[in-house]
């Protein structure tokens, strides 16, 4: 079965925000929450690259680990979700995750805390599926439409993508490799060292045969 994964392309993201726009008017995020937001690093200087960033749907999600009342649970599809109703507002997924993916609300029971929101990949929640309530707290389920989060449909570069992480990842291998890039841009040779300089011999000194 597929598992679901986001991928953003930094060279193709401009920073338009179409994909944080698109998430809230889809799923009426509530207000003072962005389940997806746009970062800029170094800005204003050359070489400045913009990244979509959310809820990356983790294989070992920091946020199911801290969890003290497992409120979080997996999907066959590998979609990292929540159970509002089992939520407490303790805060320690949002502490946990380096994506800063779940948020408290700007207001609610709790003033600036109550339950905790987040990205869902556009598939819903444990409410009845296409009912007021699954609508309500966690936003429509489009995966069930056989359609793409909102947001990778909607980026207007393609930068934003959405699916298989398999299929998305040959996605991104393909244009690396058409901008003339290779392994060192996957950050291979900085973690394990080229391959290539490995094989090599070691230099003799002048006059020795190699």
């Amino acid at each position: 079965m597929a598992r679901m994964k986001f991928i953003c392309d930094a060279e193709r993201c401009i920073n338009c925000n179409g994909c944080v726009t698109a998430c809230k008017n889809e799923n009426e995020v509530p207000w003072g929450v962005n389940r997806r937001r746009v970062v800029t690093m170094n800005e204003g200087v050359p070489g400045e690259k913009s990244i979509s960033v959310a809820c990356m749907h983790c294989s070992d999600a920091p946020c199911m680990a801290v969890c003290p009342v497992s409120c979080f649970y997996r999907t066959p599809e590998g979609v990292v979700l929540h159970d509002k109703d089992v939520c407490i507002g303790c805060g320690y997924c949002s502490y946990a995750c380096p994506f800063g993916a779940p948020q408290f609300p700007a207001n609610g029971e709790f003033g600036l805390r109550g339950k905790m929101d987040k990205c869902t990949f556009c598939a819903g929640g444990p409410a009845p599926n296409g009912s007021e309530e699954q609508f309500k707290e966690y936003g429509r389920d489009r995966l069930a439409e056989g359609k793409l989060p909102i947001c990778a449909e909607m980026c207007s570069t393609k930068a934003l993508l959405a699916g298989d992480g398999e299929v998305i990842a040959d996605i991104l291998r393909d244009r690396v490799l058409h901008r003339g890039g290779g392994a060192e841009l996957w950050g291979w040779g900085t973690a394990y060292g080229k391959a290539d300089a490995q094989a090599q011999p070691a230099p003799t000194k002048q006059g020795e045969s190699s």
